[in-house]
């Protein structure tokens, strides 16, 4: 009962997630009896909606923000046209991972595989017999990327959401009724931004004893609702007397260009939660409406807010766009709103690290201590993010060269070849080989484009921080008014 309380879940739904973290030969011996899906479980899964809700929010993060900078980077004309191509074929390679991995759980004969499983299971029937003995590292391979893109985009959260409430408490006493555009004022901070990254601490801590994806749909959309209202007040104010957009560039230089294509690749976040979601459904057989609805909404969104936000704010385009907004509370209520929706995107972004991590410390532990061993990694692992926030000098550029090489490879790299290595043995046609070979070498440029793109800041540090990109660390805090 307590476990039901805290987690949100029963011991049925409990078990079908250790399954999926399970290694091959106990999983090989599961028939697809012992997999079926008990009624309650069944009242635990995810409608529709409830898919729809989690699929758009956990797209919609930080990285969003920074869009009008990243089309400035690309030009007026590249930038929404490679934006949409880069949208297309990241949606199309969830669709390969989807498809090799129901392929695989047919094969095997089992209810679900996830990310790491299905590259573990395609190594496994591959030709060269190096791969096939060292299968098991594919799938390890696989979590660690995930579990480092993850938790490196907590820790993204920790410092955006402290960022942006330091800014509203300590611009409150110069914030005005009326909106009138920025001026420049160096502020010194009354409270070290480390201190409210320790008050957000514990709630996050509480939202994360929430396990089931059905009672966290209610927070997306709560997420979903305050992340709509400070893209209206953002939207609202960008439609407002738009300049001459002619001498705005049709294409930007190419070495600006490469920092467009490193923010675009990183800017799609919610691979990781692809299958997660579609396991977790009452009819997985639908997600594959959810997920071109859910993308195609979140792709227009991006380059509709991207392509307005350079076409209103030109050469004067910041890092982030709540910085280019006037500094009244109208537009300071933008901060809090899109902050209280990173809140609430935590708990879905954790929930692929926790889901690899969790199953195997509970297996090391009797059934008796499995629930004090659950809440505690997930209590340490905000604590980690939390505490990394806090301590690592420059950890906002880290994770940003973290991810550009883990999200390429999750995003763009891994899928492709999933695919040719699943479906090696059933005559691949040519131009599919040639696709899969091109994305992969594309992915493989996101990789290297957005590391560029960390290395120039380390070396040439900007005025805004890559993760931090609603404000500055420094001695003095810079905020414009």
């Amino acid at each position: 009962m307590l476990k039901m309380t805290l987690l949100g879940s029963d011991d049925s739904e409990s078990s079908s997630l250790l399954n999926g973290s399970k290694s091959l030969s106990e999983s090989s011996s599961n028939t697809t009896s012992s997999e079926t899906v008990h009624p309650a479980e069944e009242a635990n899964r995810l409608s529709m909606t409830q898919t729809l809700i989690h699929l758009l929010k956990c797209n919609i993060g930080t990285g969003l923000l920074g869009l009008p900078l990243a089309m400035k980077n690309a030009g007026i004309l590249i930038g929404p046209i490679s934006l949409l191509a880069i949208g297309i074929v990241t949606v199309h390679c969830m669709v390969i991972l989807l498809n090799c991995a129901h392929h695989l759980s047919l094969r095997l004969q089992k209810t679900f595989v996830n990310y790491g499983e299905a590259m573990m299971y395609s190594l496994e029937t591959c030709p060269n017999a190096w791969l096939r003995t060292h299968s098991v590292w594919g799938r390890y391979t696989v979590s660690f990327l995930l579990v480092t893109t993850q938790l490196g985009l907590c820790s993204a959260y920790f410092m955006f959401m402290a960022d942006n409430l330091q800014q509203i408490v300590e611009e409150a006493h110069v914030t005005s009724n009326t909106c009138q555009p920025r001026k420049i004022l160096v502020l010194t901070p009354i409270l070290d931004i480390r201190v409210y990254m320790l008050t957000i601490l514990p709630f996050l801590v509480l939202l994360v004893f929430i396990q089931n994806l059905r009672v966290l749909s209610v927070f997306s959309t709560l997420a979903n609702i305050t992340t709509l209202g400070s893209m209206a007040l953002i939207f609202e104010y960008i439609i407002q007397e738009v300049p001459n957009i002619s001498n705005l560039p049709l294409m930007a230089r190419w070495d600006t260009f490469l920092l467009f294509f490193g923010t675009a690749v990183f800017t799609f976040e919610g691979v990781g939660m692809v299958l997660p979601l579609k396991n977790q459904m009452k009819h997985p057989q639908q997600f594959s409406f959810v997920l071109y609805l859910g993308m195609s909404l979140v792709i227009v969104l991006f380059i509709c807010l991207g392509t307005l936000g350079y076409m209103k704010f030109g050469s004067d385009t910041q890092a982030s766009i709540t910085l280019n907004l006037p500094n009244c509370w109208l537009y300071q209520s933008v901060k809090l709103m899109y902050s209280i929706g990173i809140f609430f995107t935590y708990a879905l972004q954790f929930h692929v690290p926790a889901e690899i991590i969790i199953p195997f410390v509970t297996s090391q532990v009797s059934e008796s201590w499995a629930l004090f061993a659950e809440l505690s990694v997930r209590t340490g692992l905000v604590c980690l993010t939390c505490v990394s926030a806090i301590l690592i000098p420059h950890l906002d550029l880290i994770i940003s060269l973290v991810t550009s090489v883990s999200s390429s490879a999750l995003a763009l790299i891994i899928p492709p070849l999933l695919e040719l290595i699943t479906f090696y043995h059933e005559d691949m046609n040519c131009a599919t080989i040639a696709k899969d070979i091109m994305i992969s070498i594309l992915g493989l440029l996101g990789c290297v484009f957005g590391t560029y793109q960390v290395l120039q800041e380390f070396v040439q540090p900007s005025r805004h921080s890559i993760g931090n990109s609603t404000g500055v660390y420094a001695h003095h805090y810079l905020f414009l008014f």
